[in-house]
């Protein structure tokens, strides 16, 4: 599932890994994504596939103008991450959410490693500058 947003990626733009629980509220995750990237501009939001379609991570999508990229925990398993958790990886099938989303969508660097606040995991990566930037 891709949300696209009506505007460009610039080469400075993250795209955003984000674990978390069902049924966790657009103004918790929005909340929890201030607290890890501050007003740092955001070209996408990326996940685990199940976790795709939640309300209120479609939310926070729409509010800041980001797309919705999802994975399948196959896809996030083969993603190599500095700091992969064996208790994601017995629930979910991959030792990583929000870092392996991050960067398959970026394509650059992870710039800001796991972190969890009110137990909503984020991770962030800077989007490749496009061939023709």
């Amino acid at each position: 599932m891709v949300a696209s947003p009506n505007r460009q990626a610039r080469s400075r733009d993250l795209a955003v890994g984000i674990g978390f629980r069902p049924g966790t509220s657009s103004e918790r995750l929005l909340a929890a994504l201030r607290e890890v990237v501050g007003d740092q501009p955001i070209a996408c939001l990326a996940t685990i596939d199940r976790r795709a379609g939640e309300r209120g991570l479609l939310g926070v999508a729409s509010r800041l103008g980001a797309s919705v990229r999802a994975y399948a925990a196959a896809e996030l398993a083969q993603v190599d991450v500095p700091n992969p958790s064996a208790r994601t990886g017995d629930a979910l099938g991959t030792s990583s959410v929000a870092e392996a989303a991050a960067l398959l969508a970026a394509g650059g660097p992870l710039v800001i490693p796991k972190r969890t606040v009110d137990g909503i995991v984020i991770a962030a990566a800077l989007v490749a500058e496009s061939p023709s930037a």
